[in-house]
């Protein structure tokens, strides 16, 4: 008989290695600092393409080669690190804030278009993942090609919220207070369902990460907009300053640990 040598999986790991998760465990810090750096990605992004000047274009080839430098760390880590974990997520965020700008503005496609594009996107991202590595669960993002997966979500995700956001805010007229109150209210039902709901962990989570996303995308913009737009007018790189302070004494508090499930 001859033997045969079984072929690696896509993870990379070696036989005597156990997988560690390199996302952190899904707490109620976790969800505070992830509006946090979803509203910095509003104000962060904003201040980079409009108060500097430098537009939507070059705004996102910023973001995105920090991106890239975020997740190209991140797959070389070997476990969870709170800081880098969170910088990758503000790349996300801001990238995502200058890429939905660009498509919704500058391509001239609006926030209605903009959003559906980017909806098919993020489903098409889900769905790949779940067809090539089986679950598209938080307690999985444990190897490199997971890993990827994860990023690329999450950025989909980040750059919908961007859109939806806007959309929300501006087109339908609701204002950026009217929009809090609309994205808050969508993540108050999504904490129902989980709480008295059988409905998947895993859908409610991508739901919610979503939610964020738009939430801060108003948030933001209800701190730095014109107050003749509804807006308080604070300075882009003030308000910026003040929340990446906010996210670093939170994590300095509740630091976090890896996802375990």
């Amino acid at each position: 008989m001859i033997a045969t040598t079984p072929l690696p999986a896509p993870t990379s790991l070696k036989a005597n290695e156990s997988p560690l998760a390199k996302v952190p465990e899904v707490t109620l810090a976790f969800w505070i600092v992830k509006i946090l750096a979803t509203t910095l990605g509003e104000t962060g992004g904003d201040a980079v393409t409009m108060s500097m000047g430098l537009g939507y274009l070059v705004g996102t080839g910023i973001f995105a080669l920090l991106f890239a430098v975020a997740v190209a760390a991140q797959l070389r880590a070997r476990s969870y690190q709170p800081s880098l974990y969170w910088f990758t997520i503000i790349a996300t965020t801001t990238v995502g804030t200058t890429l939905a700008d660009y498509v919704d503005r500058s391509l001239g496609i609006g926030y209605a278009g903009g959003s559906t594009l980017l909806l098919a996107m993020l489903l098409a991202s889900l769905a790949a993942w779940r067809l090539w590595l089986g679950s598209v669960a938080v307690s999985s993002v444990a190897t490199p090609a997971a890993e990827g997966c994860y990023w690329v979500t999450i950025l989909c995700s980040q750059t919908l919220g961007t859109a939806l956001g806007d959309w929300t805010a501006d087109t339908e007229g609701v204002g950026y207070g009217g929009g809090a109150l609309i994205f808050g209210g969508l993540l108050l039902l999504v904490v129902l369902a989980w709480r008295f709901t059988s409905t998947s962990r895993t859908a409610l989570f991508w739901l919610a990460f979503v939610l964020t996303r738009p939430l801060g995308a108003v948030l933001g913009d209800l701190l730095d907009k014109p107050l003749a737009q509804g807006g308080l007018a604070l300075s882009r790189y003030s308000a910026s300053a003040a929340l990446l302070a906010a996210m670093l004494l939170l994590l300095w508090w509740f630091p976090g640990r890896a996802d375990k499930s």
